[in-house]
């Protein structure tokens, strides 16, 4: 399921590179508000206002389980990062973008290829390029998915004839009137071409304050980010990576990072239990105010170059461990957002040197992988054939995803655990290991298992003709594979 961008033959566009220019330290919480005592920001969805008063917004949008962050720049350019879930084809992130009058997208920006990612990359690429102001340019990490929404987004690009630019470490994005540093991915791809460990990270400075944006970054993205960037990282608003997962947001990182709040986008009742207990300890223990989208509804910050105003549909909850003690508000939802906090940031340039991928960064900067993320085993989704021919119900073993060792050492995944997101679950028997390059079949039906193939032993169908998502779990909990399909 792994193919490199550009297989349909759409021309590649290099971004120029630049250095990083990172924050110091963050500042701390200087005035709070919550409540229905506060002053509405607006009555029915917020108003771009950045090309009127020199601010700087970010919007994260409630997507529920998905991702979509709005970034309007002080001479109003826009930036979108990614455009929500496949699921319902872009509509509620095209909404909430005419509530706020936004009648061009300046700069696209995927960070990987996820149907939760880049779900409504076609219909906003369509929309803005026949009923509107166009799409300026799309910028992409160059990891392909198989998937029908990743070819509708590719197909959308070409049919449009939209510049699409390959999008590493060192790059940057032109927003007028601000700074967007591309952090990762850098070169070469991390984690065997993992897509979610080869996110676009992008640090959005604006005066004194800055926005990490993690997309779905993991641990091993993030140690590298620490050792390429070390402090350079600080920032005053932080994405928490991967929607909350503890395979993100790693204590490491956010002893890097030391932001002044965290914003998560998930669902309230995510099937994956994002965000993750382990993730709300680790911001708890470092006093870190948090916003969920799931609870705290479409979140805006509005930064004025010195401090960052935190607006939000409905008070909620903001320490982290009591986070789903707020009450859920749905995606779409068309309440207007109130201020509930204010806090400081500063920042301060880097010391730039020529990185040995071409980019620039710090003069401590490193950007030699571990060993761990190149050399390691590796567990990938290679195909997933979910319609078998004729009655599926007289035919489950033609429903079937493959699984491929694609690092370098031999994997043992016995114990491992697959399941999809209707909850079934299959447990891999002992003694399943895969050389470097090896493929294992799991089959729906029943049937005895061998060095090759596996048997669910189901009833009845498991994968979703219309689409799914394949989850793999280790023996101890760690999720090491996310692939969806449509």
């Amino acid at each position: 399921m792994r193919r490199r961008l550009l297989a349909v033959g759409l021309v590649v566009l290099l971004v120029g590179a630049a250095g990083c220019v990172g924050t110091d330290q963050a500042g701390t919480p200087t005035s709070e508000t919550a409540g229905t005592d506060a002053t509405p920001f607006a009555t029915t969805g917020t108003t771009v206002n950045g090309g009127t008063n020199g601010t700087l917004e970010v919007h994260f949008i409630n997507t529920g389980q998905a991702s979509a962050t709005l970034v309007v720049g002080p001479s109003n350019e826009t930036m979108l990062v990614d455009t929500g879930d496949w699921r319902d084809g872009g509509e509620g992130v095209l909404d909430y973008l005419r509530a706020q009058n936004v009648d061009r997208i300046d700069y696209l920006v995927t960070t990987h290829a996820d149907a939760d990612h880049i779900g409504g990359h076609a219909e906003v690429i369509d929309y803005y390029e026949t009923k509107a102001d166009g799409v300026g340019a799309v910028y992409d990490p160059g990891i392909a998915s198989a998937s029908a929404t990743y070819e509708d987004y590719l197909d959308a690009v070409e049919r449009h004839d939209v510049p699409l630019y390959e999008t590493r470490a060192g790059d940057t994005v032109p927003l007028d009137g601000a700074t967007v540093e591309v952090l990762s991915p850098p070169r070469p791809y991390l984690a065997n071409d993992e897509k979610n460990e080869n996110s676009v990270v992008l640090d959005v400075t604006f005066g004194n304050t800055s926005f990490l944006l993690t997309g779905d970054a993991g641990e091993t993205a993030e140690r590298r980010l620490v050792e390429a960037y070390g402090d350079e990282l600080n920032a005053t608003v932080l994405q928490a990576g991967h929607h909350g997962s503890d395979t993100s947001t790693s204590a490491p990182f956010l002893d890097a990072v030391e932001p002044s709040l965290v914003v998560i986008s998930s669902a309230y009742d995510s099937q994956y239990g994002h965000p993750h207990e382990a993730v709300l300890e680790r911001l708890a223990a470092r006093s870190l105010p948090t916003y969920w989208t799931a609870t705290h509804g479409d979140v805006v910050t509005v930064s004025n170059g010195e401090t960052v105003t935190v607006l939000t549909q409905q008070a909620a909850p903001t320490d982290a461990t009591n986070l789903r003690e707020g009450e859920p508000i749905e995606p779409a939802n068309a309440t207007g957002v109130t201020e509930r906090a204010t806090v400081e940031g500063s920042a301060v340039e880097s010391t730039e040197t020529t990185a040995t991928d071409g980019g620039t960064t710090t003069a401590t900067a490193s950007e030699t992988t571990t060993a761990e993320s190149t050399t390691a085993g590796q567990l990938a989704v290679e195909t997933v054939h979910p319609d078998a021919a004729g009655d599926e119900r007289d035919n489950l073993n033609d429903e079937y995803v493959v699984f491929e060792n694609t690092g370098d050492e031999r994997l043992d995944i016995s114990g491992w655990t697959v399941t999809d997101e209707a909850d079934h679950s299959f447990t891999v028997p002992e003694g399943v290991s895969l050389d470097p390059g090896e493929t294992v079949t799991l089959h729906t039906g029943s049937g005895t298992d061998t060095a090759t193939d596996l048997y669910w032993g189901s009833g009845s169908p498991v994968w979703n003709n219309g689409g799914d998502t394949v989850f793999v779990t280790t023996d101890d909990g760690e999720l090491v594979v996310e692939e969806s399909y449509s």
